[in-house]
């Protein structure tokens, strides 16, 4: 009996200590609820109202920092740029000046160069730093990135400073000229000399003022609003026939082939400009007694079909540092062939803007003596592509053009089994090692 009386009165006890012990650990919590954290500190007790909604429309990058100098609220364009490591700003210059405006209240700006994040070429992102007070014991931080301004500011400038010296040439020896033939106004042969030259530097730089214009041109406007299905045949031909003097002059043999039932959606003028550029090039670059070969094919992509035009020449070629800047505006691969041949370095570049805003590309294959390749991508009239495989179109080529094909593998299997596999592959149509 008092074993049994014992046993209860250690449970009963045992009992009120659990009680005990559960409303003291139920107190603990509910106190440990109430007590600030500094999540909480950091972003509703601390930002003004409305401050956090702001800050996360902000194309800027901000960052909010304490008195303290850790960080209360950072966007994630701000994590982006580097600019918060460990819950701490990591650039000094922006700390320090966060400090500054936290003593004195005033607000300060300032252009910094930063080390790109997760590069070890020292590649360098332009920001413009902004520091404000934001209450009484917060700082506000805004980072702007300038270095996609920067860059467009640089190319803009380079092209301001390339244009003018463009225009200074033709126009200073036409002005040379002209005092030439007034102080040889009693020689009608030397003034018939130098009239000869003040023409053929008159036409340089109207060729230069156009193709400037033709440049501003597909770089402003949207080629597809006047977009219409262009037969590839009749671009071909049209290149063709604009540089059949040329050709002539050098005894150069233009070649077509494989632009039957092809079509290109786009602008007629911007298409035909691209591909006349390539094969004047192409003249102009090739020695005399050589052959220009223009091909056309359709190549199955996931995207769609893309029509492929290959201009293919025997020319000087291209080196490889060379076919890294071929397509910046006014670069020249011989600047003194240029200059013999009225080339302005705009070519090129009206190729490269007229593919990309066409939603394709031009590439380039090219050996040093042995010729280069320039190959336009562009996608395909699919239902223009359609209908025309019911009805055989009329492939618009000159009869001379047509009978000769730009690459001649009669007598070359290496050469034929190496286009197969470039259909297969989409890579530009190389060079044929021997043209006749």
């Amino acid at each position: 009996m008092d074993v049994n009386a014992a046993v209860a009165a250690a449970a009963a006890i045992a009992g009120v200590c659990t009680g005990v012990i559960a409303m003291l650990a139920f107190r603990w919590s509910e106190r440990d609820q109430k007590r600030p954290t500094r999540t909480s500190l950091h972003t509703d007790a601390v930002l003004p109202p409305g401050v956090d909604t702001v800050l996360s429309v902000l194309r800027s990058s901000a960052v909010v920092l304490d008195e303290g100098d850790a960080v209360v609220k950072a966007s994630s364009a701000a994590y982006a740029l580097g600019l918060v490591r460990g819950g701490k700003l990591g650039v000094e210059p922006m700390l320090q000046m966060a400090r500054d405006t936290r003593r004195d209240g005033e607000i300060r700006q300032v252009e910094l160069d930063l080390p790109r994040r997760g590069t070890g070429r020292g590649e360098a992102l332009a920001v413009s730093a902004r520091v404000a007070p934001l209450g009484s014991r917060l700082v506000l931080l805004l980072v702007e990135d300038l270095t996609e301004a920067r860059r467009i500011e640089a190319v803009r400038r380079d092209f301001v400073a390339n244009v003018s010296h463009e225009l200074k040439t033709p126009v200073g020896a036409l002005s040379l000229l002209s005092e030439a033939v007034m102080d040889a106004a009693d020689d009608p042969e030397a003034v018939e000399r130098f009239a000869g030259r003040m023409q053929i530097e008159a036409t340089r730089l109207t060729n230069l003022v156009q193709e400037l214009i033709d440049l501003s041109r597909v770089q402003n406007d949207d080629p597809l609003e006047d977009a219409e299905p262009v037969r590839v045949d009749e671009l071909v031909t049209e290149a063709i026939d604009r540089c059949r003097h040329q050709a002539g002059t050098k005894q150069i043999t233009m070649a077509a082939g494989g632009a039957a039932d092809l079509h290109i959606w786009g602008n007629r003028g911007q298409l035909a400009a691209a591909l006349g550029n390539l094969v004047e090039n192409a003249v102009n670059y090739s020695p005399a007694r050589t052959r220009v070969g223009i091909a056309a094919r359709r190549v199955n992509a996931p995207g769609g079909d893309l029509i492929e035009i290959a201009v293919t020449d025997q020319g000087i070629g291209i080196s490889d540092k060379d076919k890294e800047r071929i397509f910046e505006r006014f670069y020249r691969v011989d600047p003194a062939r240029s200059r013999a041949t009225g080339g302005t370095g705009l070519g090129l570049a009206i190729v490269k803007h007229v593919a990309a805003s066409h939603g394709g590309e031009v590439t380039v294959w090219s050996s040093e003596g042995q010729g280069s390749t320039f190959t336009l991508r562009l996608p395909e009239a699919g239902s223009v592509r359609d209908r025309g495989r019911s009805t055989p179109g009329h492939t618009g080529l000159d009869d001379e053009d047509r009978d000769e094909s730009p690459y001649d593998t009669e007598n070359d299997t290496h050469t034929a089994q190496h286009h197969r596999e470039a259909r297969e592959t989409r890579e530009p149509i190389p060079a044929p090692e021997v043209l006749p």
